[in-house]
């Protein structure tokens, strides 16, 4: 079975201890059962039993701490391969058990990018004794315009400083053990006055002000009153604090595929399920072409998310000076695989229609946990507009390079943690992306979204954006859908290879492609910005799937056989 099951669930990929505690996860939320769940996200209950079972196993000072900080401890590295793991299971069980985790992420990352050894050893222990972290760049007033923060840094005549300011929607702010906080020094100009510095959520000049969203998770307003910050609780200063900033997104957006990943597959179970054993006018509900057409859909695009993120862990585990293709499939997964998150959801809620607002159930705490996860981390036109940076290399100037293996190794991933500057990303290169479509032309949908991006690319040749097109960006995000969809097919291609996956399935994943394409350009085609040429172009990119009965009833089986594959424990 392709999905998650946490009846059957055993990553035999990984090493021995990293199984133990993945196992455990799920056995804990088993074990809690179904209404504790429930009851717990409807009444905001705070997850500190979460918390505590994941301070007693040691979950995240396991997965979280990166070998060189880990005293010798085998089981500690920063594993890309098992963090995705553990994040699908947490947003399997509720999107308020991946975001505790997924702040930690994002507060660890200035701290293990600095060459500040006390702080390292001092986090390194907050960890082992069960904390939390906390990520403090946001503010009320500017987002994550980090060119403009008001947490300013005054110096104290002492070589220290005195921090005052507030931060806004900061995770885990009620409880970090450690929070890495950015600022500026009020004594200096520019990007060198840029701060990152170490804070305590439980130090009386820290004040906490509210959770600013009406969830279980705790989403803080902090502010700083003369906080006191001394030289040994420096990250980064200057443009290395700028840079440590955007690197430290670079790592912990990635995590938002497999949440959504996870949220998807635990809906999907209780959609299936409920919608093949409901009757309806003397027959199940999945008789109904419509039906059996949206779960098809669903399903293929679920797996496609699945197959696409699987790939791009082994793009950044094996990512280094001289290969950071990562940094175009980081914002994919980002934005392309959470919209496709919102979409699996979507099809599957036009079925079970009002059971999915039902208080009992898994499904409406995903329907509307699955909408913040494309808003977060960059919105998904921030990330957008970051796609088409690389459009140029990608499409027209392929580079060689070794082929990437399945990382399932137990490796420290430590070149995430030492990115360098956030810069140049024009420049990168990639491998030749025709290569993996050619590998699979005999698949009839492959084959015609391979017209459609070969199409893509007669575009750009013969009628490119021109001047006042391209600081239009309503313009291009239109162009950046279409290019995402041939990076999008691009590692899934990949990954089916790697896998083994059913030439049916990834037929039908295409043939959703190809509809998607030909949603994309008939956008394009209705832009006021879009030339006559331009125009025409979309029109006549416009396709059909390839249609084949027996291919879809093929896949239509695979999606019956999750009804009552998996249940929760009550």
């Amino acid at each position: 079975m392709l999905l998650l099951n946490p009846h059957t669930y055993d990553p035999e990929h990984l090493d021995p201890e990293s199984r133990r505690l993945l196992r455990a996860t799920i056995d804990f939320f088993e074990t809690r059962g179904k209404k504790a769940l429930i009851d717990s996200y409807v009444a905001r209950e705070w997850y500190a039993d979460f918390l505590e079972f994941a301070a007693k196993e040691g979950l995240f000072a396991t997965f979280l701490t990166p070998a060189a900080d880990g005293e010798g401890d085998p089981a500690k590295r920063w594993d890309t391969a098992r963090n995705a793991a553990l994040s699908e299971i947490l947003g399997f069980y509720g999107l308020g058990y991946w975001y505790t985790w997924q702040v930690t992420v994002l507060g660890l990352g200035p701290v293990w990018q600095s060459a500040n050894q006390a702080v390292r050893e001092h986090t390194a222990q907050l960890l082992a004794d069960g904390h939390v972290m906390a990520f403090g760049l946001s503010e009320r007033s500017h987002g994550a315009d980090i060119y403009a923060t008001d947490m300013v840094l005054t110096p104290d005549g002492s070589g220290g400083f005195r921090a005052n300011g507030t931060k806004y929607y900061i995770g885990n702010g009620n409880v970090a053990g450690l929070v890495s906080v950015f600022g500026r020094r009020a004594d200096v100009e520019g990007p060198d006055g840029y701060v990152f510095f170490a804070a305590d959520s439980r130090h009386p000049a820290y004040h906490l002000v509210r959770n600013v969203v009406n969830a279980q998770m705790y989403v803080s307003e902090f502010r700083l009153e003369d906080y006191p910050v001394r030289e040994q609780d420096l990250l980064h200063t200057g443009k290395a604090a700028f840079d440590a900033a955007l690197n430290t997104v670079n790592v912990g957006k990635f995590n938002l595929c497999t949440a959504a990943i996870g949220i998807c597959e635990h809906a999907m179970y209780e959609a299936v399920t409920h919608a093949h054993r409901r009757m309806l006018y003397g027959k199940p509900v999945t008789d109904f072409a419509h039906v059996r057409r949206e779960l098809t859909d669903a399903y293929a695009r679920l797996v496609a998310m699945k197959l696409f993120s699987d790939r791009a862990v082994d793009y950044f585990r094996s990512a280094g000076p001289d290969d950071r293709r990562y940094l175009l499939f980081n914002p994919m997964t980002k934005m392309k695989v959470t919209t496709e998150g919102e979409k699996v959801i979507d099809l599957m809620w036009d079925v079970i229609a009002a059971k999915g607002f039902e208080t009992d159930t898994y499904f409406d705490k995903a329907a509307k946990d699955i909408r913040g996860l494309p808003k977060l981390e960059g919105t998904v036109h921030v990330n957008l507009a970051l796609i088409l940076k690389f459009m140029p290399n990608y499409l027209f100037r392929p580079a060689e390079f070794a082929p990437v293996p399945t990382r399932h190794d137990a490796a420290d991933d430590e070149f995430l943690f030492r990115q360098g500057p956030a810069r140049g990303l024009g420049a990168i290169r990639f491998h030749d992306w025709r290569t993996a479509y050619d590998a699979h032309a005999d698949l009839a949908n492959v084959a015609r979204f391979r017209e459609q991006a070969d199409g893509l690319c007669a575009l750009l040749r013969d009628h490119a954006p021109d001047e006042s097109q391209q600081s239009d960006l309503d313009f291009l995000l239109s162009l950046g859908q279409l290019f995402a969809l041939v990076v999008y097919g691009h590692l899934i291609l990949e990954q089916a290879e790697l896998t083994g996956l059913d030439r049916q399935l990834l037929d039908e994943i295409f043939a959703v492609l190809v509809q998607d394409f030909s949603g994309y350009a008939t956008e394009l085609h209705g832009k006021a910005a879009t030339t006559d040429e331009q125009a025409a172009w979309a029109l006549a990119h416009v396709r059909r799937p390839v249609l084949d009965p027996a291919r879809t009833a093929a896949v239509w089986a695979q999606v019956v056989a999750l009804c009552g594959a998996y249940e929760m424990h009550p």
